[in-house]
This record gives structure tokens, C-alpha cells and sequence, in this order.
């Protein structure tokens, strides 16, 4: 039973992990390369990531600078920032690409808000759903292995205070970055 807990303790971790990927990829007023993270570009007939094609810096607070190895591959790169969901306007000078993060309006940032609580209800649901395969799994061991009430009793409670932590955990994550959002 050990064993079965320990493997969804890591699914949950995943999944946690996952989730705090997605928040780290949502725009909070500051420049990041985490930012450019989704961004594919179409390079002769294959989609690859933009940090596979050029290098990313943040030299100011509001700025991305994304210098691209092959010159011929600007235009490409800055039609995927465009049509990107970034809402950002790239500046071309050669081979650089300066990216001028700009501030978030009041409407912005609570609708950003919005999006960081319901990618933490997801990353809650994916957690209950773990829960309940973890339960379901105690369940058969019991049939299959005849534990007794207080073994499943037990297990499930393990599994339950497993679950509190990395629901609290994606809670902490959230409050995180809804301050990060708000921060003016």
C-alpha cells in the first residue's frame, strides 16, 4: 500500500509541478523569457521553440531582447510572437528583437486574475481526481489482498492529508501570483 500511496504522491507532485509551469507562462507586467516558453515558430516546415533559435535576455524590468543565430529566421519569429495570445508588439533591428512589456491595465490584471484561479481549480480538480484513483486503488488492494478495515481506513487517510498539503500548496502558488498580477 506504501508503494501505491508513493506513486500518486508523485503523480500530485506533477501535476503541482505542471500547474506552476502554466502560472509561471501568464504575463504579470514584468519581463520574463518564461514568457516566450509557448511560443513555437514555423522554421522550414517544422514548429520549434523560440529559445531552440535564438538567445533570450531581460536586460531591463519591461524589456526582452531575443537575439536570433540565423538572420533569415527574424520575419518567422516575429510573426509567432505576434499571433502569440502575448499581446506583445516586437521592435526588429537586424538580427535583435526588443520586446517592450507593457504595463497592465486595471481590466488586464483581474482578468489575469481570473485565469490564475481557474488554472488553480484545475490543477485542484487534477489533485481530487489522483485522490480518488489513489481510494479506488486502497480499495481493490483490499479485495484482492484482504487488509483489514483499519489498513484501509488508514491508507485512505494518509492519502487524504496528501492531498490537503499539495491542495494547499496550489492555493500558496495561486495568492503568489494573483500578488505578482496585481503588483503595479
Amino acid at each position: 500500500m506504501d508503494r501505491l500511496i508513493a506513486q500518486h504522491k508523485q503523480r500530485m507532485q506533477a501535476s503541482v509541478r505542471d500547474m506552476q509551469q502554466e502560472f509561471d507562462t501568464i504575463r504579470t507586467g514584468r519581463a520574463s523569457p518564461v514568457l516566450l516558453d509557448r511560443i513555437r515558430v514555423d522554421y522550414y516546415g517544422s514548429q520549434l521553440p523560440l529559445n531552440q533559435m535564438a538567445t533570450i535576455s531581460v536586460p531591463e524590468p519591461r524589456l526582452i531582447v531575443i537575439t536570433v543565430w540565423d538572420k533569415s529566421a527574424v520575419p518567422a519569429i516575429q510573426k509567432a510572437i505576434v499571433t502569440s495570445d502575448l499581446g506583445l508588439n516586437p521592435s526588429v533591428e537586424g538580427n535583435v528583437i526588443r520586446l517592450a512589456i507593457p504595463s497592465l491595465t486595471e481590466e488586464r490584471r483581474q482578468e489575469l486574475s481570473r485565469l490564475v484561479n481557474t488554472k488553480a481549480e484545475e490543477g485542484r480538480t487534477a489533485i481530487r481526481n489522483i485522490r480518488r484513483e489513489a481510494n479506488d486503488g486502497i480499495d481493490k488492494m483490499a479485495q484482492d489482498e484482504g487488509l483489514s478495515d483499519d489498513e484501509v481506513e488508514a491508507g485512505k487517510k494518509e492519502v487524504q492529508q496528501i492531498t490537503d498539503e499539495f491542495i494547499e500548496h496550489i492555493e500558496e502558488l495561486a495568492e503568489q501570483k494573483i500578488e505578482e498580477i496585481m503588483e503595479i
